[in-house]
């Protein structure tokens, strides 16, 4: 049974049409409300979900604050350059093996917390989203999607003059400012969608579209990728990966972020964000 996860101010919850179930009431206490221990157990999400119609509801999701969905992941990858589109607008050559870096998790904030600009060469760049759902090592990537909880959308706020400031490139650094990581609304289980590996992606600042994309235009789409790092390190549950931005971001132009810009991002079957540049 495919299933919705929502971080309900601080809590765990599963989500059907615009309304919220609370884990730890449904499941009587067996799914902890600390969505970094609920998620580790999300193998138990999809029977929860499908007696949801049987239960009563705790609230609207409109009507509350969505927090991002994995708000303490223990890792937080970033992989650059990962679009072909992308790479040519950047002037750099296509990678031959993905170019990971590190989003420090201090940066990750909620789908509609306002980004705090550092600097003026502060960047936008959407992406597509994976969280790891239970332990994996050593992982072929025809069984990724098994080891996978959900999707979610991410911003990869980027200072460039940060980023750029060392060469090689600090590419952790330039990306990890306090609230340089929205991420949310939902985290959608990957059988709920027809094709998990191609999905729409885009992103307005102000109404204009940027960046317009499906996911199945990834270099190293989501199974490699996973399988890719598995075969580094041990990967666990509520681990994040930010899988690579499309064309158009603001960096070839100079259409940097200003104060009060509003950055709307969306993904097919996952929502939509939206952040105000402060």
């Amino acid at each position: 049974m495919p299933f919705s996860f929502a971080n309900v101010d601080g809590r765990a919850c599963l989500v059907e049409n615009e309304s919220y179930f609370d884990l730890e009431r449904i499941s009587q206490g067996a799914i902890s409300p600390d969505p970094m221990r609920a998620i580790a157990q999300n193998d138990e999400f999809r029977e929860i979900a499908a007696s949801l119609g049987s239960q009563e509801k705790d609230g609207i999701i409109s009507e509350v604050t969505l927090c991002a969905p994995i708000p303490r992941p223990r890792n937080s990858f970033g992989v650059g350059l990962n679009y072909k589109d992308h790479a040519e607008e950047s002037k750099m050559d296509l990678p031959t093996v993905p170019v990971v870096f590190t989003k420090y998790p201090s940066c990750i904030t909620g789908p509609f917390d306002d980004v705090q600009l550092r600097g003026d060469s502060n960047d936008y760049e959407a992406e597509l989203v994976v969280v790891i759902g239970r332990t994996t090592r050593d992982l072929p990537s025809n069984q990724a999607w098994s080891h996978i909880a959900g999707l979610t959308i991410g911003q990869d706020i980027s200072d460039r003059d940060l980023q750029l400031a060392a060469r090689p490139a600090h590419f952790g650094l330039g990306k990890s400012r306090d609230t340089y990581g929205p991420t949310g609304p939902l985290l959608v289980s990957p059988d709920s969608f027809t094709d998990p590996n191609d999905l729409s992606i885009t992103c307005d600042v102000n109404g204009d579209r940027r960046q317009n994309a499906r996911t199945s235009s990834l270099i190293f789409d989501v199974p490699f990728l996973v399988s890719y790092l598995s075969e580094i390190m041990t990967l666990e549950a509520g681990d994040l990966i930010f899988t690579g931005t499309p064309a158009g971001v603001g960096m070839p132009d100079r259409r940097f972020l200003n104060p009060g810009d509003v950055i709307t991002t969306e993904i097919e079957g996952i929502g939509v964000m939206e952040n105000i540049c402060r």
